[in-house]
C-alpha cells in the first residue's frame, strides 16, 4: 500500500480572535494547492481514500484534491488532527478497513506538521525525532508492507515540497 502525507495548504494567521481549528485556506493557499493538485493529475496519480484532518484548512486542502478528481470521496479522521497517534490510527481505522484496502491500495493523508513529518520518521525508522519538515501543501509517498507492522519497515519514496510540482 501506497500512503501519500499531504500538508494542508497556506492557511490563514493564528489571532486571539480566531480558533485554531477555524483557520482557512487563504487565496493563495487555494492556488497553490490546486496547482499542486494538478501537478498530482498530471503525473496520474488517483487515490482510493483521501482521508483528512477535521480542521478546516485541512478539509479544504482535501476538497481541493477531490475537485481535482485524485479521489471519490473525503473522509474526516480525528487521527490526523494535530497531535493524532498513527499506531491508533492503524490499530483503529487502518486494520478495520482490511480487506477492503488491497496491498496496491493509494491512500491520501491530509495532515499538519510536525505530526505528518513524526508519522513518516515513525513509519521508515521506528522512531520520532522531528527531523523531518513537509512544507505547506507538500507530499511524502511512503510504501507500507504488506504483512509486517508497518512501523519501522516502510520506506519513503518521494519528499515533495510544492515549489518542485508548481
Amino acid at each position: 500500500m501506497e500512503l501519500y502525507l499531504i500538508r494542508h495548504g497556506i492557511a490563514e494567521e493564528k489571532r486571539e480572535n480566531l480558533q485554531d481549528e477555524e483557520r482557512k485556506l487563504t487565496q493563495e493557499g487555494r492556488q497553490k494547492t490546486e496547482k499542486v493538485a494538478q501537478r498530482l493529475v498530471e503525473l496520474d496519480l488517483k487515490f482510493d481514500f483521501i482521508l483528512t484532518s477535521p480542521l478546516v484548512r485541512a478539509r479544504q486542502t482535501a476538497e481541493i484534491l477531490l475537485k481535482a478528481g485524485l479521489g471519490k470521496k473525503v473522509e474526516e479522521s480525528s487521527y490526523l488532527a494535530p497531535g493524532g497517534d498513527i499506531s491508533a490510527w492503524i490499530v483503529n481505522w487502518l486494520e478495520t478497513q482490511n480487506p477492503k484496502i488491497s496491498s496496491e491500495a493509494k491512500l491520501a493523508l491530509v495532515g499538519h506538521e510536525p505530526d505528518l513529518g513524526y508519522w513518516t520518521e515513525l513509519l521508515v525508522w521506528g522512531e520520532a525525532k522531528g527531523r523531518l519538515v513537509l512544507k505547506k501543501a507538500g507530499t511524502i509517498g511512503i510504501k507500507v508492507p504488506e504483512k509486517a507492522t508497518p512501523l519501522g519497515s516502510s520506506y519513503m519514496f518521494l519528499l515533495t515540497p510544492p515549489k518542485y510540482l508548481l
